[in-house]
C-alpha cells in the first residue's frame, strides 16, 4: 500500500510541479508590467527585481494548482479503474486518497512560510534595488517626460547629457520657513543619494534663483538637498511578518488606550469647566481623528494576520474538496472536472473572502471568525464528498 501511496504522490508532484511553473512564469510577466508601472523601472533593475518578484506570486498559484492537480491525478485514476481495483484488493479509499491530504497540508505550511517569511524578506529587496538605482530611475523619467513631480517639487529640463547632467533644468521647490523657490540653471547634476534618507544632493552650474518677495539672485554654484521618495512606500501589511505585525498590534493598542484615557479626561475639565467649544471643534475632535486612524491600522493588521493564515490552509481544503470529488466524476475529463470544481469556488469562495477582508478591515466584523468562513463552507463540502467516496 505505502508503494501505491508513493506512486500517487508522485503522480501529484510532476502534474503540480508543471502547471505551477506554467502559471508563475506567466505570472512573472504581470508582476513585472506592474513593478515598471509603479516604480519606473528600467531593463536593468528589471532584470535585478525578477528573481525576487516570484515568492510574491507563487502562494496565489498554489491553492489553484493544487487543485487541477488532484483532478487530474484522480481523475484519471478513477477513470482507468484503478481506484475501483485497489478496493476490490482491500485498499480504502482514505489511503489513496492520503497523498493528496498530505501534500495539501505540505503546501499550506510552505505557503504560509513564503507569505510571512519569504515575500517580506523578496519586497526589503526590492526596495534596496530601486533605492540603489533610483538615480538611473530618475534620469530616465526625464529623458522620456522631461519633467518630474514628487512630493510638490518640479523639476523639468530640457534634455538629460549622456554623462547624466541635466540640460538647462527648471528645479521648482519650497523649503521650511521659505517661500517657494525656483532655480533655473545652465547645468544641473544629481551627485550624491542618501539611500537612508531618500535625499538627492543637486549641484547647479550657473544657476538663477528667484524668491517670490525678494526679487533674483545669481550664483556660479548652488547646492541643495531634494527628498526623493520614489520606491520608497510605507511597508503595507502583506510586506510585514506575523510576529512584527503582533507586535505592532500592540503597540497599536496600548496607544488606543492612552488616547481614549486622554480624551476622557480632557471631555471631563471641558465640561466640568464650560468649555463646550473644545467638545466641538477643538482638541477632541483632533483626538478622534487619531482614534479613527488608529482603529483603522489595528483592524487592517488584524485582518491580515488571520487572512495570512487562512489563505494558506486553503490549500488543503482546496484539496479536500478536488480530490473525493474527482473520484465521484471519473467518467468526465479532468478539464471538466476542475472546471465544475473551481468554478464555484471562484465565484463563492474568493468573493466571500474578500467581502469577509473588507468587513473585517472596516471592523464591522471580527476576523477571527469572518475571514475563516469560507474555508468551513469548503470543509464541510469536503467531508460531505468524502462520506460519499467512502460510500461508493
Amino acid at each position: 500500500m505505502r508503494l501505491l501511496q508513493r506512486y500517487i504522490l508522485g503522480e501529484l508532484l510532476r502534474v503540480f510541479v508543471f502547471v505551477l511553473s506554467v502559471l508563475t512564469v506567466l505570472l512573472g510577466f504581470l508582476g513585472v508590467f506592474q513593478q515598471i508601472t509603479e516604480r519606473g523601472l528600467g531593463p536593468l533593475q528589471v532584470l535585478q527585481v525578477l528573481p525576487y518578484l516570484i515568492p510574491s506570486l507563487v502562494p496565489y498559484t498554489i491553492p489553484a494548482t493544487l487543485l487541477l492537480s488532484v483532478c487530474v491525478v484522480y481523475g484519471r485514476m478513477a477513470g482507468d479503474q484503478e481506484i475501483t481495483a485497489a478496493k476490490a484488493a482491500g485498499i480504502s479509499v482514505m489511503s489513496l486518497l492520503a497523498p493528496s491530504l498530505f501534500l495539501g497540508a505540505v503546501m499550506s505550511v510552505g505557503s504560509l512560510l513564503l507569505t510571512d517569511q519569504v515575500i517580506p524578506w523578496a519586497e526589503s529587496k526590492i526596495q534596496h534595488i530601486v533605492a540603489a538605482g533610483m538615480k538611473d530611475i530618475v534620469l530616465d523619467m526625464l529623458r522620456s517626460q522631461n519633467q518630474i513631480e514628487i512630493d510638490g517639487y518640479s523639476i523639468s529640463v530640457r534634455d538629460v547629457g549622456p554623462d547624466g547632467k541635466l540640460i538647462r533644468p527648471t528645479f521648482r521647490f519650497a523649503s521650511k520657513g521659505m517661500h517657494r523657490l525656483t532655480a533655473q540653471a545652465q547645468e544641473a547634476e544629481l551627485t550624491r543619494f542618501d539611500l537612508e534618507e531618500q535625499q538627492v544632493l543637486v549641484r547647479f552650474s550657473r544657476v538663477q534663483l528667484d524668491v517670490p518677495g525678494q526679487g533674483r539672485s545669481w550664483a556660479e554654484e548652488f547646492e541643495h538637498l531634494f527628498p526623493l521618495q520614489i520606491g520608497k512606500k510605507a511597508p503595507k501589511a502583506r510586506h510585514i511578518n506575523v510576529r512584527e505585525l503582533r507586535n505592532e498590534l500592540d503597540s497599536l493598542d496600548a496607544q488606543h488606550q492612552d488616547l481614549q484615557c486622554r480624551r476622557e479626561i480632557e471631555a471631563a475639565f471641558a465640561l466640568a469647566t464650560g468649555d463646550f467649544k473644545v467638545l466641538q471643534n477643538g482638541s477632541l475632535t483632533q483626538m478622534d481623528k487619531r482614534l479613527s486612524r488608529n482603529r483603522r491600522l489595528y483592524n487592517d493588521q488584524k485582518t491580515e494576520v488571520q487572512f495570512r493564515f487562512a489563505m494558506a490552509c486553503s490549500c488543503f481544503f482546496f484539496v479536500l474538496v478536488g480530490s473525493p470529488y474527482a473520484v465521484l466524476q471519473a467518467k468526465r475529463q479532468f478539464l471538466t472536472n476542475f472546471m465544475i470544481c473551481f468554478l464555484p469556488i471562484l465565484l463563492g469562495y474568493y468573493p466571500l473572502v474578500l467581502l469577509a477582508k473588507n468587513l473585517s478591515s472596516t471592523g464591522t466584523a471580527n476576523p477571527v471568525w469572518a475571514i475563516w468562513f469560507a474555508n468551513i463552507l469548503v470543509t464541510i463540502a469536503g467531508l460531505f464528498l468524502l462520506r460519499r467516496v467512502n460510500q461508493h
